[in-house]
């Protein structure tokens, strides 16, 4: 008989742990578009401006260690609420700033909080979800979109009343006070009690868990077969987690390469003004958000790495569309087909990933926190400097291989965890020496 299909359970603790997604999407499409008009305000060029994008990079590497740390020592209650009062101290921090010294603080200390929220919620979701945990990291993820996409929306209705950018942008303040508060009220247990204090193996192992053979009385097994099929299984183990790290910093490049510089593209290829070009740059938000609440549900029956390496071959469409587009409404068509491959590759990696690491969740969350802030420093500029030197279409012909690559980890790392999965069954039922 087959095992029944996981559901998504959308208790309080989950929901709970949204507001680190909505916090963190707020963040990002409020406070990008506002970067120019900090430029204005603080008489600085624009290059000096993109270095908020190098100050938040950073501040994701530092929060690569630092999570993982201050759940161990503190548990995760109080890494989310710690994490949530520094993004909101960070705001007030870059709102008052005057001058760039300031700004590029308060962004580092600003991304390091709200990192941290995100690399504790994850976590703490896979835990709390099991089986179902590709879906309610997916929704997670999904539901932070969403609120991105009033973000723009919001920053531009303030600036037409004449209340300038910072009104929208401080609604990050808001909104992460008010995670915090909800997350200090969550009891302390399950997925929200301290390492330390709980037994990590049978609380954190969600898909790799391989039980030790125990021979039956009469029948003897030789040590050394058993410790090479062990380390058969440790060194299968690594595999899945690899390539799914790999399919991770694939997504994350192509989506924030994507997001700096489509407008180029578009400009180059269209010849749109630069609103209107930098408008359809909300059709790839419009087309991510949209998809994370598609495939949640659907990785529960389909398997979530033939998601993830479709998703990259759907983005692959998209790019074709765009890069032929010579009209703005075709550009956007391309970039919310190029969305609904995107918006799939992140959640769908970080939840196949942390589902390899059998007791170290927050570690591995942390070292995927390290190589995706790696990818938003690299890939930006990488892309950057190289339409400078051979324009922005040509310059593009990298988002395809690319995306080629991540399916390519996605798909090894899925045949990986098959075998992996495989071998765990076999493990279960001990072969006698005659037999062997």
């Amino acid at each position: 008989m087959a095992p029944p299909t996981p559901r998504l359970r959308r208790d309080r603790f989950t929901v709970t742990l949204y507001g680190s997604f909505i916090v963190w999407g707020w963040l990002l499409y409020s406070f990008n578009p506002s970067v120019p008009l900090l430029a204005d305000d603080l008489g600085i060029s624009s290059a000096q401006a993109g270095l908020h994008g190098t100050a938040m990079a950073v501040g994701g590497i530092a929060a690569a260690f630092v999570a993982p740390w201050l759940v161990r020592t503190r548990g995760r209650r109080s890494a989310l609420v710690s994490s949530c009062l520094l993004v909101a101290a960070g705001i007030v921090a870059i709102l008052a700033a005057p001058g760039l010294a300031w700004s590029l603080t308060a962004m580092l200390f600003l991304s390091l909080g709200g990192n941290v929220a995100i690399a504790s919620a994850q976590p703490g979701l896979v835990v709390h979800h099991g089986p179902a945990a590709s879906a309610a990291v997916t929704e997670a993820n999904g539901v932070g979109a969403s609120v991105g996409l009033v973000g723009p929306l919001a920053v531009g209705a303030t600036v037409a009343l004449g209340w300038g950018w910072r009104p929208a942008v401080a609604v990050t303040a808001v909104l992460a006070v008010a995670s915090a508060l909800l997350y200090s009220r969550l009891p302390v247990g399950g997925a929200m009690t301290p390492p330390r204090d709980r037994r990590r193996a049978s609380e954190e192992a969600v898909v790799v868990d391989l039980p030790a053979a125990t021979p039956p009385d009469g029948v003897s097994l030789d040590a050394q077969v058993v410790d090479d099929a062990a380390e058969r299984s440790r060194r299968l183990a690594r595999i899945p987690a690899w390539c799914f790290l790999a399919s991770l910093v694939a997504g994350v490049s192509l989506e924030f390469a994507t997001t700096y510089w489509s407008t180029d593209l578009v400009r180059e290829q269209t010849g749109a003004g630069a609103g209107i070009a930098a408008a359809t740059t909300a059709g790839l938000v419009l087309g991510m958000a949209a998809i994370r609440f598609v495939v949640g549900p659907v990785s529960l029956r389909v398997s979530p790495a033939l998601l993830l390496a479709g998703s990259f071959l759907v983005s692959i469409v998209g790019w074709a569309v765009l890069w032929t587009a010579t009209s703005p409404g075709v550009a956007i068509a391309g970039l919310v087909v190029a969305g609904l491959g995107y918006g799939a590759q992140y959640p769908l990696s970080i939840s196949l990933l942390l589902a390899t690491a059998s007791g170290s969740g927050d570690r591995a969350q942390g070292r995927a926190t390290f190589a995706g802030s790696v990818a938003v420093g690299v890939a930006p500029f990488a892309l950057g400097a190289l339409a400078d030197a051979v324009g922005a279409h040509q310059a593009f012909v990298v988002v395809p291989v690319v995306a080629l690559l991540g399916a390519a980890a996605a798909s090894v790392g899925g045949r990986a965890q098959r075998r992996l999965l495989a071998a765990g069954a076999a493990e279960t039922t001990p072969v006698p020496d005659a037999v062997r």
